[in-house]
């Protein structure tokens, strides 16, 4: 763990082993840090995202198939598919559905296996 030199240590530790402790240090922050971006809308009365989201949307699951209703309340077209979150299966993405202004739409996916919807989301592109 330590630089040896001539036999003996000079008692700090190497490069690589002070980094991977920097790195080691800093992974609790990165665990319980909240990232960007990673909203949930798994709670059906739940439909607001933040300042940025146009849509107002309900999700919902039966427990294999995760789904999301979107209402388009702005003056301008918006996109949106149903984003699920399958446990031990990749996670499964619904169709696009374009939205006119004051247009509501569905869009759902299904998990192909695993522990079946973990949760639900919808993304707006």
């Amino acid at each position: 763990m330590f630089r040896r030199t001539n036999g003996r240590t000079n008692g700090r530790p190497a490069r690589a082993t002070r980094a991977l402790l920097a790195m080691a240090a800093a992974l609790p922050m990165a665990v319980l840090s909240p990232s960007a971006g990673t909203a949930q809308a798994d709670d059906p009365q739940d439909d607001t995202r933040g300042p940025t989201a146009l849509l107002s949307c309900s999700t919902g699951t039966d427990g294999w198939t995760g789904w999301a209703d979107c209402a388009n309340p702005s003056s301008q077209v918006i996109a949106f598919r149903a984003v699920v979150v399958c446990g031990w299966w990749p996670d499964a993405y619904g169709h696009w559905v374009t939205l006119q202004p004051g247009w509501s739409g569905h869009s759902s996916a299904t998990c192909g296996g695993g522990t079946g919807v973990g949760s639900v989301s919808w993304e707006e592109g």
